[in-house]
């Protein structure tokens, strides 16, 4: 009865090690790049390491719990208190380990900054093999989609990533309104987007094929779907991509961003033909509106360099330093609602409006033909 229930249990036992196993993600340890390769080297290096430890203090509590079992133990000396060479094994195997993880980390933190272009396409590559110039893309996290801008071929995609595999990639990478996670596991590591800043990435893809990614940050109600596909294709399939995206006909110009910037969810994958040239550095210093100055702007009027002083029409002083609510007029400031319950009336404040429910929570039908509809070439 015992020898059946002790099967059973094992069964079981392995029956759910299996099924954890297969709930896992494999991108990480499947990757189409070469810089998710070697990161996936690390973690099995890194992995390799610790089990030097885990595995022999795993082995010893069971051999020390039967040899030192009550009444059939071995000789028990309650004088012992020390044991040089004891020591030097307990302390001298982990702190070699963490020497070694130490090493591994510093180089590789280096080697793999996201920021250095790359040094190679695929492993087996020479040092000296001619490094092809990186193609740009620029990366902006949205709520809750993906925009891909190619400046070097003028065109844009929405949650579609399409690379020309062994062609070294930068990506750009910025927010509009907050801080999310680029995430391709198949290609790189996490990379932080956040607004009015600018990260970059260099990676490679080396196979074809369809990958995902993905923010892993979260972001709000639509992170769940906040999805991007990846595609790996060679350089005669990419210009073919390229050229059915340019004959899609839509552009991408201030108008139709500010659309597209909209709230959404579960948006299927979009493409314009043309994009504003200038569209990205908008984004990047936050003055996608007309009307509103620029990050480089307000810097270079605190800085009081008038040459660079915005345009005129701007809310921004073209002289001297802006005026403190302090120093202006009652009509000048303006009434607005105060949230303090023990401040005024609210019945002394102009009402507002709130926005109905529906539109701002239920977002998760998204209409593209409503979202970019407006002028005729941008019509989808």
């Amino acid at each position: 009865m015992s020898l059946r229930f002790g099967r059973a249990r094992l069964l079981g036992v392995v029956a759910a090690a299996a099924l954890l196993l297969g709930a896992c993600q494999r991108a990480v340890l499947d990757p189409a790049g070469d810089v998710a390769r070697q990161q996936r080297d690390i973690i099995y290096v890194s992995t390799g390491l610790m089990l030097l430890i885990i595995v022999p203090v795993m082995i010893l509590i069971v051999v020390f719990a039967w040899r030192y079992r009550k009444g059939k133990g071995g000789t028990y000396d309650p004088e012992f208190d020390h044991s040089t060479s004891l020591e030097l094994v307990i302390w001298s195997a982990p702190l070699l380990i963490i020497i070694a993880l130490g090493a591994l980390t510093w180089s590789s933190t280096h080697l793999l900054d996201p920021f250095r272009p790359l040094d190679r396409i695929e492993a087996g590559q020479g040092a000296d093999a001619p490094m092809e110039k990186p193609m740009p893309i620029q990366v902006v996290s949205m709520d809750w989609k993906w925009l891909f801008i190619y400046p070097e071929l003028g065109i844009a995609t929405v949650n579609e990533l399409v690379l020309p595999v062994n062609r070294q990639v930068r990506f750009d990478i910025t927010s509009t309104n907050m801080m999310n996670t680029f995430y391709a596991p198949t290609l790189a590591g996490m990379i932080y987007a956040m607004p009015g800043m600018q990260s970059q990435l260099h990676a490679v893809l080396n196979r074809p094929g369809e990958y995902s990614g993905m923010s892993a940050n979260y972001s709000g109600a639509g992170f769940s779907d906040m999805t991007f596909k990846l595609r790996g294709v060679d350089n005669a399939g990419f210009a073919r991509w390229a050229q059915g995206v340019k004959g899609s006909g839509r552009a991408l110009d201030l108008a139709t961003y500010q659309r597209l910037e909209r709230r959404s969810e579960k948006v299927p994958p979009i493409s314009f033909a043309a994009v504003d040239g200038d569209l990205y550095r908008r984004i990047l210093e936050r003055c996608v509106k007309p009307g509103t100055p620029c990050m480089s702007q307000i810097m270079a009027h605190d800085r009081g360099e008038a040459r660079h002083m915005p345009p005129r029409g701007s809310s921004m002083p073209q002289h001297g330093k802006p005026e403190g609510a302090l120093m202006k007029s009652p009509q000048e400031k303006g009434a607005v609602r105060n949230n303090n319950r023990f401040g005024r009336d609210e019945a002394e404040l102009p009402a507002t409006k709130p926005a109905p429910e529906s539109e701002d929570r239920n977002m998760s039908a998204l209409d593209v033909e409503q979202l970019l509809s407006g002028d005729p070439a941008t019509r989808v």
